[in-house]
Formats: C-alpha cells, sequence, structure tokens
C-alpha cells in the first residue's frame, strides 16, 4: 500500500487546517500557505529565532510555502499559464525583469517544496501530529432527530490504530495500515476508514447517549490488533526478501573472493588485521541487505460510535 497524491494532500491539508496556516491558493496539485506561528515551530527548525521572539515580545514572522502534491501535473500547468499569459513589454522587462506570478508573503521568497508518500517533509508532519495527539478521543455526533428522541443511544467503544510497516533490505519500502477493533464484540474493521466514513467526529461527548461496558481492555484490543496485523503480514509476497537474499549471497561472495588472496598473508598480525576487516565487510552487507519487516504504531484513537454499525 501507498498513497496518492490526493491522499497525501488530505494529509497536508488535515495537519494545515488543524494549525490553523493562512491559505492563499490551492489547486488539485499544490497548495500555497503562509504557516501559523505553531506550524512554523513545529517545520522551520527556528529554534533562535522563536526564542528571540518569545523574548522579547516581538511580532513573529512565518514563513510561506507552495506544497505540491503531484510534481508532474502541476509543472504541465504552471508551463499552461506561463504559455497564455501575456508578455510584459520587451524593453521594459528587459531592464526591469519580469514581474513575480506570486506574492512575496513573509520573511524572504514562498518556497516551493515537493511532498509524496516517502518524503521527509511528510514524515515531519506525521512526527508533528504524533507529537500533538498521539491518541484521539472522538464520539460520533448525533443526529437532530436522535438529541430530541427520549432514549439514549447506544454507543461503542472501538480502539483504531493506525501501524506502519516497514519493509527494509538494501532498499525500503513503508506501508500504513488503520485497523480498529470493537471493545464490546472484538469484531476487527480493515480498513478502518470505511467504517468511519461519512460519520461526523467529534471530541464533545454528546448528550442522550450511554456508552456499551467493554469486554476487552485496550490492552488486550491493542494485542488483538497487533497479532491481527502480525497474520496480515505472514501472508503477504515475499518475493522482494528473497531476491535481496540473492543480492546479499552475490555481495557476500564478492567479498570472500577479495579476500581470498589477502587471507593467505604470512604475517600473523597483519593476518589478525585483515581477517577483523574481511568480517566487518561481511557484516556490513549482511546488514545492508539483510530483509527486515518492522511494524510500528503510528497514532492512535478511541472512537465512540452508535452501536450496530
Amino acid at each position: 500500500m501507498t498513497m496518492s497524491p490526493q491522499q497525501v494532500q488530505e494529509h497536508m491539508m488535515t495537519y494545515l487546517e488543524g494549525t490553523e496556516c493562512q491559505f492563499i491558493e490551492k489547486s488539485p496539485y499544490h497548495v500555497t500557505v503562509k504557516l501559523s506561528p505553531q506550524a512554523d515551530k513545529q517545520l522551520t527548525n527556528r529554534p533562535y529565532y522563536w526564542g528571540f521572539v518569545e523574548r522579547t515580545g516581538a511580532e513573529p514572522e512565518t514563513l510561506s510555502f507552495t506544497f505540491v502534491f503531484d510534481p508532474e501535473q502541476y509543472d504541465k500547468n504552471e508551463q499552461a499559464k506561463s504559455d497564455s499569459a501575456p508578455q510584459q513589454d520587451s524593453i521594459l522587462s528587459r531592464y526591469y525583469g519580469t514581474a513575480p506570478l506570486l506574492p512575496q508573503i513573509g520573511p524572504g521568497r514562498i518556497q516551493r517544496e515537493d511532498v509524496i508518500y516517502g518524503s521527509s517533509r511528510l514524515q515531519q508532519i506525521w512526527n508533528a501530529a504524533r507529537q500533538e495527539g498521539s491518541c484521539l478521543y472522538l464520539f460520533e455526533q448525533p443526529s437532530a432527530l436522535q438529541r430530541g428522541t427520549l432514549f439514549s443511544a447506544a454507543y461503542e467503544p472501538w480502539l483504531g490504530i493506525c501501524f506502519k510497516a516497514e519493509m527494509a533490505c538494501d532498499v525500503k519500502k513503508e506501508e500504513l495500515y488503520f485497523v480498529g477493533i470493537s471493545l464490546v464484540t472484538g469484531r476487527v474493521s480493515f480498513p478502518f476508514p470505511d467504517l468511519l466514513k461519512g460519520v461526523p467526529l467529534s471530541p464533545r461527548l454528546p448528550e442522550n447517549i450511554h456508552i456499551l461496558p467493554a469486554s476487552l481492555s485496550l490492552a488486550e484490543a491493542a494485542d488483538s490488533l497487533e497479532s491481527y496485523m502480525t497474520r496480515q503480514l505472514a501472508e503477504m509476497d515475499y518475493g522482494w526478501a528473497e531476491q535481496a537474499r540473492e543480492r546479499l549471497n552475490e555481495e557476500l561472495a564478492v567479498i570472500d573472493l577479495y579476500y581470498e588472496d589477502l587471507l593467505k598473508e604470512p604475517d600473523e598480525e597483519k593476518l589478525a588485521a585483515i581477517r577483523e576487516q574481511h568480517a566487518n565487510r561481511r557484516s556490513e552487507t549482511t546488514w545492508q541487505y539483510e530483509p527486515k519487516v518492522h511494524l510500528s504504531a503510528i497514532t492512535c484513537g478511541l472512537f465512540h460510535l452508535r452501536s450496530a454499525r
């Protein structure tokens, strides 16, 4: 599983809206924003500047970015805009240059960054979101009809966990899995977002509801989801791992061939150093090529949903 440009954009927009950034321009392929103070602190690595602002009480100047989610399509659109734009007076432009298409907001220029699956900026967004809200606590908001009825609605608590599976050898691949489990029945829902689709959620406890008693503790539910993910990963196609081991054997054979004559060194002191070097090379190569799978939880949440979903 990877992420499409649209899915990356959804993640990015959720973060930017949640941190109250100022939107300047938006299209299906990009968004240009002036960062809020909160987002600037989390994304721009300017601790000395923000320390100065906090000490002096100065008005902060945040940076602006154009985040591009589909670089190829965005570049085509920009080229089309450029081709269709009226040409400026050639004499004036010769001496004064062409006018910029975007305003210069905040200190410096508006910086462009391509944000795609696997990019460092997307990982930074996830890390910031994990630090700010590693565990959600949300309730399905009832309809107006439910709020006015005499009988309270039964809500079922669900634990949802977003797992990241890392498949690594001499190349690396990451996949995201969002899985949920009912604390009442133990039923597992994957992909969990399908169950949440179209459901209005809020951290506010609704009126006229009651929460069904849980039969699973959070620890038991988390263990069940981890076991579920372990089974899912066990059923994956591991052809990539077999290919990685083949490449590992080839690399080790090349290393052994290189050291074959060197290991015939008659001087014991030199031979000991060569043996150590040979072992280190084999160890480093094995670490690089040996296939590994690592599963970790990125974020989690308790979702209280209408029963019998």
